[in-house]
């Protein structure tokens, strides 16, 4: 009997979680991790935290050792970039005209940094942060006492802001918003982050944007819209990405905002999957979402592997987040684009606290600022594991029990759910 053989288009973090999967789940095919990047797959998180400062090595962020690949008969092809796919004839194409057949196709591309169409955006110091690549270049340029300018104030402006302060960088941050992370933790929170961002020195232009990068062959100010000047020696602009779907689209896989995939990770084409940062996936709690943090693409990196082996297990992950600026952790859990009303348990102000948001009176998410515990460790007893439970099972939670610090909320999560 021939052996399957299951190809992984994209050596990302949910592609690599997905290969290991796959062996742990007692798959002895082939398996072929396919990668444009030349490093083995690698977790992006530390690249705007202990990374950017010089405080990590590069070894220590691999997802799996190197030698694990080889070890485990997955066959690691770095530098090679997949140029089609045929899904009749289960064939990935390579650059420089290679064939490779599959019989399971995993499609795990990530996504890339968002075209940055300001004018002087091609001058020298003006950086985007998306790999080790780009990390190293910015690196090479942090010397304490430069002026620094962030473009964007979500999560890689705001991380890497605090990472450029500890370096003992002078930063500027320009933010159309009225507060950082406005969208997706809402203005109460968002103002306690910039007080904190404000305490470590870093001078926040709000509710404004970058209308230019100034500068003879190298940036040497920025010009905002409403007629602020910032002399720097380097920008980092933190303007998003843009999923990688052009090879499931060119195929005839459904897109819309990432690859169109159900609860089990499989695209409109026959045998063909995708993970991570790349798919809009079908959630049984949320509906359909695309989301971008290291947890989904671990997470959905496993879901996928599990699917590819024919499990019909639903990837019902309910979906969390953290982020590190300065001495300061931020948790999240759930998924919430609107709400209706937030509370806390704990004063915003002591930046110690927790945050719901509830819309319709159901827990759609929570926040917690240097309090709540890892909601990823099953041995935790933290509050933001109950706030898990509150939102798995969307039952109707009485918002002044939240906030009472009396009140038990791992018990509370398990009467609600009654």
């Amino acid at each position: 009997m021939k052996r399957q053989r299951i190809v992984i288009v994209g050596a990302s973090l949910a592609g690599a979680t997905a290969a290991a999967t796959l062996r742990d789940e007692g798959f002895d095919g082939e398996i072929q991790l396919i990668g444009a990047e030349a490093q083995p797959p690698y977790n992006r998180p530390p690249l705007s935290k202990g990374y950017l400062r010089q405080q990590e090595r590069f070894e220590d962020q691999l997802v799996k050792p190197a030698s694990y690949y080889a070890e485990q008969r997955i066959e690691l092809r770095l530098g090679m970039r997949a140029t089609g796919i045929d899904a009749k004839q289960k064939v990935v194409e390579l650059e420089g005209g290679e064939r490779v057949v599959y019989d399971r196709l995993l499609v795990a591309t990530g996504g890339r940094n968002r075209t940055l169409s300001v004018s002087g955006a091609n001058l020298e110091g003006v950086f985007q942060l998306r790999t080790v690549e780009d990390c190293d270049r910015i690196r090479a340029v942090t010397q304490e006492g430069r002026r620094a300018v962030i473009m964007g104030l979500g999560f890689i402006g705001s991380e890497v802001s605090a990472s450029l302060r500890q370096l003992g960088i002078e930063v500027a941050a320009v933010e159309g918003s009225p507060v950082p992370l406005a969208r997706v933790l809402g203005e109460e929170v968002g103002q306690v982050l910039a007080g904190i961002h404000r305490e470590k020195g870093v001078e926040l232009i709000l509710e404004d944007s970058v209308a230019a990068f100034e500068g003879s062959g190298r940036v040497e100010r920025v010009r905002t819209k409403k007629g602020r000047v910032l002399e720097c020696d380097m920008v980092v602009a933190g303007i998003g990405i843009v999923p990688n779907t052009e090879l499931l689209a060119a195929a005839g896989a459904q897109v819309d905002n990432g690859v169109l995939v159900d609860e089990r990770c499989r695209t409109s084409l026959s045998d063909v999957f995708a993970a991570g940062d790349v798919t809009n996936h079908m959630h049984p709690i949320f509906g359909r979402l695309r989301v971008e943090h290291w947890n989904n693409g671990y997470q959905q990196g496993r879901a996928a592997a599990r699917s590819l082996l024919g499990g019909e297990q639903p990837y019902d992950y309910v979906h969390s987040f953290w982020s590190d600026q300065y001495e300061h952790s931020i948790e999240y859990v759930g998924f919430a684009a609107r709400w209706d009303r937030l509370v806390f348990r704990g004063r915003p102000e002591s930046r110690t606290f927790l945050g719901f948001y509830l819309k319709d009176g159901i827990v759609r998410a929570a926040v917690g600022l240097n309090r709540g515990g890892d909601p990823e460790d099953p041995k935790a007893d933290g509050e933001l594991r109950a706030a898990v439970n509150f939102v798995r099972n969307r039952v109707a939670v009485d918002p002044a029990k939240l906030v009472d610090e009396d009140v038990d909320l791992r018990r509370l999560a398990v009467d609600a759910a009654r």
